[in-house]
């Protein structure tokens, strides 16, 4: 069933209520007071809907978690040209914002709102008579509402590190509205804890009238082992001492206990056989664009965003659209895109050349107003996966449409659990040669089967895992690298790199490519790492075309296509009925130095002057930790009156 009906009625409802304006405040919803206790069924829902609704906030997994926080790697980019930090402190992405950034204000108070409005309901269901009397519905729903609260706690975490946390809602606070900061450790484990008591009253997928737009079974599993790897890998901590400090990334002493945790519980999505990838790569995301939910796939939890009322996926996805005056013209009937979530130029050239994911990721055009295709080539590309433009044209939301497509989030994935399982596994057992080695080979082989044809499997997928089976860090990069090219343009790889410790050598690596690229465009080779670039297709020969009407290949089947000619590697032109199209030349002929979307797109933690002066100097074998964590905002540490403070530098 595409949406969840009461989700609506849901919003109505809070479209009369004036959310809470900083997480300090009581919110509107607690005027109910402390005695307050749900007396039916219809209130329950209601409540629990309210709950839902917040997820779909633009300020959280509408749009900001996905596009704002997505913080620049060797897969998510976006370039920056000025050497100066924006003044609206928003330059997360390249991780030189500032604890008056709005987007962490607006994105702080949203999750709040949302812990908050599940805090309520929790505790007004467990003084209910519906719950006391041990109503099975009701009692699920008590447990959906645990899962989403973890999903905000969790999530607020991975972008903050300590914060305050109660699961008190702000009524019973009294007059102690300033919550400590609690250790990230403490938070993960009690979330932990309380999901395993509440996955027991949940429905499998399958068994939920809504499906996976509601919380099932398989994602309070899922979203436990999320969370294990999270407290069990690394994370920057502050120098308690010295705020102006960077911090230093660690891992718990505890770390392995967490990985059992997280292979116990992936296994357990994996062994109810509740899901599966029988669909192809391309499918999953296309049918998503075509509101087409199923329940037994891939997506193990959709967030249900509401056509025409909420929602970005599509809109900051995929190919950005032009318009004129506002609207769409000619046969393109599908508006306005901003295609604002970018990936890095040299994402694609890191693909095998058959992986299905491929085509299906990264997009090298955007189109025009009247649906015309542009070539995009330049520092970045765009996220493919989802798009306006793979809607059918009965279902678009017409020309003069922007946002709130109402395509649904898959915010977690079967392949994702099976990837988490074969992390754990082979941490646990130092490879995969032992107990559950055979299970994890399988969880691995499941995703990358999936993402190659046929023929190709034998030595892409048989004799590839049969390789990378041979230790434990063989294995582990295997994992790395299929994670990398599994997750493309998910906002999944910055967080993945910091649980591995990895992500300052992987941006210290991209910048240096960035850089050497933009030294080889100007002709200067005298750069470690130009040599890469050797064979590089710094032109792109291509024509335009008309449409295939082949929905397999090309999602949209109206539109014209770019047919590309052998667009990763170096080539020759095909013919005078291929355009060329250059390279954007990355090189400043008057300052004699690469451009500055190449000296400064990661400019928080390194970056260059005209002269080719890295700041700060880095020995690439002792680098210092990514500054990814974000600042408490400023709002906050006020209300707080001078409790909260930040450190990693934010001072």
């Amino acid at each position: 069933m595409k949406k969840n009906k009461l989700i609506l009625i849901a919003l109505l409802i809070l479209a009369g209520l004036s959310s809470c304006t900083d997480y300090l405040e009581v919110s509107s919803e607690s005027k109910y007071g402390e005695d307050y206790v749900f007396g039916s069924k219809d209130e329950i829902n209601r409540s629990l809907n309210s709950v839902y609704a917040s997820l779909m906030s633009s300020d959280t997994y509408g749009d900001a978690y996905m596009n704002a926080f997505a913080l620049n790697s060797d897969v998510e980019f976006t370039p920056f040209s000025s050497e100066i930090r924006n003044v609206g402190g928003a330059d997360f992405k390249c991780f030189d914002g500032t604890q008056n950034g709005s987007a962490i204000s607006k994105a702080w108070t949203a999750a709040y709102t949302g812990i908050e409005r599940a805090n309520i309901f929790i505790k007004g269901v467990e003084k209910s008579n519906l719950y006391l009397q041990g109503d099975t519905i009701i009692r699920a729903q008590l447990a959906e509402a645990k899962v989403l609260r973890a999903m905000f706690y969790h999530d607020l975490v991975v972008l903050c590190g300590d914060i305050p946390f109660s699961f008190t809602p702000s009524y019973d606070l009294g007059d102690k509205l300033v919550i400590p900061i609690t250790d990230r450790n403490e938070i993960l484990t009690t979330l932990i804890n309380d999901l395993k008591s509440a996955a027991p009253l949940l429905n499998y997928a399958r068994e939920n009238t809504d499906g996976i737009e509601r919380v099932s079974r398989e994602f309070c599993y899922a979203m436990i082992s999320r969370m294990a790897l999270t407290r069990g890998g690394y994370s920057l901590y502050p120098d308690d001492t010295n705020p102006l400090s960077q911090g230093t990334m660690k891992r718990p002493d505890d770390y392995k206990d967490y990985y059992e945790i997280a292979k116990v519980y992936a296994d357990s999505v994996i062994s109810s056989s509740t899901h599966h990838l029988n669909k192809s790569f391309r499918d999953v995301f296309v049918d998503e664009c075509n509101y087409i939910v199923d329940n037994d796939d891939d997506p193990i939890f959709e967030i249900p965003f509401l056509k025409n009322g909420s929602g970005s996926v599509g809109y900051q996805h995929g190919p950005s659209g032009s318009t004129l005056d506002g609207i769409s013209t000619d046969i393109n009937v599908w508006g306005g895109s901003a295609g604002g979530i970018r990936l890095n130029a040299f994402y694609r050239y890191d693909f095998d050349r058959s992986d299905l994911r491929l085509n299906q990721t990264v997009g090298m055009w955007y189109y025009n107003y009247d649906g015309t295709p542009v070539v995009r080539n330049d520092y970045s590309v765009h996220a493919n996966k989802w798009s306006k433009f793979w809607t059918s044209p009965g279902n678009s939301l017409g020309a003069s449409s922007n946002g709130n497509t109402g395509i649904n989030y898959p915010y977690m994935r079967y392949a994702d659990v099976l990837l988490m399982y074969a992390e754990a596994v082979n941490e646990l057992e130092d490879g995969v040669s032992g107990a559950n080695g055979t299970k994890a080979i399988a969880a691995l082989k499941e995703v990358r089967n999936r993402a190659f044809k046929a023929e190709d499997r034998a030595a892409k997928v048989d004799n590839y895992i049969a390789t990378a089976s041979a230790s434990k860090e063989s294995f582990f990069k295997a994992i790395c690298d299929e994670r990398k090219f599994e997750f493309g343009g998910e906002n999944m790889r910055w967080k993945d790199l910091v649980r591995w410790n990895l992500y300052s050598e992987v941006v210290y690596k991209c910048f240096m490519r960035y850089y050497a690229m933009g030294c080889a465009s100007g002709g200067d080779n005298s750069v470690e790492g130009t040599e890469e670039f050797d064979n590089f297709p710094f032109q792109m020969f291509y024509k335009i075309v008309a449409n295939p009407n082949n929905p397999d290949i090309y999602p949209n089947t109206t539109l014209k296509i770019i047919d590309f000619y052998n667009p990763y590697a170096f080539s020759y032109s095909p013919g005078s009925d291929y355009s060329v199209a250059d390279f954007y030349k990355w090189y400043n002929e008057g300052l004699s130095c690469p451009n500055n979307q190449c000296r400064f797109s990661f400019r928080g933690f390194i970056q260059a002057d005209e002269y080719g002066v890295f700041t700060p100097q880095m020995d690439r074998n002792n680098l210092p930790p990514v500054r990814y964590i974000l600042p408490i905002p400023n709002s906050a540490i006020q209300k707080s009156n001078g409790v909260y403070k930040n450190y990693y530098g934010y001072n």
